[in-house]
């Protein structure tokens, strides 16, 4: 039995690997994941949220250059190494974009950078501000790869960032509806009769109350904030694990082995943890792919409404919701790029889920 097993894993697997859009999004979703786990240590802006502001070069088109002065602050603040690769620098020095610099008398006079062709305030600084007046040290060009939003704050790190939600809200969302879905389903299927017509009762009213509708309602239940979103969309998506698991079982408690483990005498939790759901995983796994992309749609809609991740959090949906209206003013990559970082990531999920269901049926 459990060489027969092994050689049907390992015949889905060949089929699997011989899908090349499958594979593709497999590796995509793995970069993703990667990206957005280390997305401090990659961003260009490692601070808390890449929250750092300068308006004065708000809105600027990708591959836009300005120096930058930093000024080195006495306030010293301890962090620690996991802290800083995982939730970002706590940021006490200042930044400031400026044209020109020049010094005069021990002093480091420069410019401050504005748009427009402006010219910016004239300002001085002391060279022993600078730990051994080295102040080329703090002065570099930044480039800014995917340019700046309406505040000032570097795209291309907060999109990094960004992805750590749309990526962890379809585990987190996904793993909840498994929980409820297969325990609800299983219960239902297995035991019919009164316990099936009660739960198929409470699913249908769930199914019947708009998702988005249910999701706000469970959202400013539970207050405004990042894991009250993960539960909230969670909370929302087990009806359909729960209807697929419930039929599953429904076909597989009349087969054979069912049969024959009541005879040998296994309790009902065995029977359905160690011989049904085993045999049922192939429409639950094909299912949890669909999920994980329809959780990423939710996030990214409940953030364009404002109940999602709340600012400075980075949110791809947020920064939709944000630049939206550059659309029209001739900046649409604003908005354009969080959008297509949505496609790809949902585009993906749904492409490894028709590669599993492929790969998984049993008639092909």
């Amino acid at each position: 039995m459990s060489n027969n097993s092994g050689s049907l894993t390992k015949l889905a697997l060949q089929k699997f690997k011989k899908n090349f859009w499958g594979v593709l999004s497999f590796w995509l979703i793995v970069i993703i994941g990667f990206v957005s786990v280390f997305a401090y240590v990659i961003a260009p802006d490692d601070s808390k949220n890449a929250n750092q502001m300068h308006l004065s070069i708000h809105s600027k088109p990708p591959g836009f250059k300005v120096s930058m002065l930093t000024l080195p602050s006495d306030l010293e603040i301890e962090q620690s190494f996991f802290s800083k690769i995982f939730f970002g620098k706590d940021v006490t020095d200042t930044q400031i974009p400026i044209a020109q610099y020049k010094i005069d008398n021990q002093k480091l006079v420069y410019t401050e950078y504005v748009s427009d062709g402006l010219i910016g305030v004239e300002k001085s600084l002391d060279l022993n501000r600078f730990p051994g007046n080295d102040y080329k040290r703090f002065i570099k060009e930044k480039t800014f790869v995917f340019g700046t939003d309406k505040y000032g704050r570097d795209l291309l790190s907060r999109i990094l960032i960004g992805s750590r939600i749309s990526f962890f809200i379809g585990f987190i969302a996904v793993f909840i509806s498994l929980v409820i879905g297969i325990i609800m389903g299983s219960i239902a299927g297995y035991y019919g009769g009164k316990i099936d017509a009660f739960i198929m009762w409470i699913i249908n009213v769930t199914w019947s109350i708009p998702t988005l509708l249910l999701v706000i309602a469970i959202t400013l239940a539970l207050g405004k904030g990042f894991w009250q979103v993960f539960i909230a969309v969670g909370l929302t998506m087990w009806v359909e694990v729960a209807r697929v698991v419930r039929g599953q079982i429904i076909s597989a408690k009349e087969m054979q082995y069912v049969t024959a483990a009541r005879a040998l005498g296994f309790n009902d939790f065995r029977i359905i943890t160690k011989h049904i759901l085993p045999n049922i995983m192939a429409p639950i796994i094909v299912i949890s792919a669909a999920n994980f992309a329809a959780a990423i749609l939710i996030e990214s809609g409940l953030s364009f409404l404002g109940i999602g991740a709340q600012p400075p959090m980075s949110s791809w949906g947020a920064m939709i919701k944000d630049h939206y209206n550059y659309i029209i003013l001739g900046k649409p990559y604003l908005a354009l790029i969080p959008g297509l970082c949505i496609m790809i990531l949902v585009m993906s999920f749904m492409l490894i889920g028709n590669a599993l269901r492929d790969a998984l049926d049993v008639k092909t």
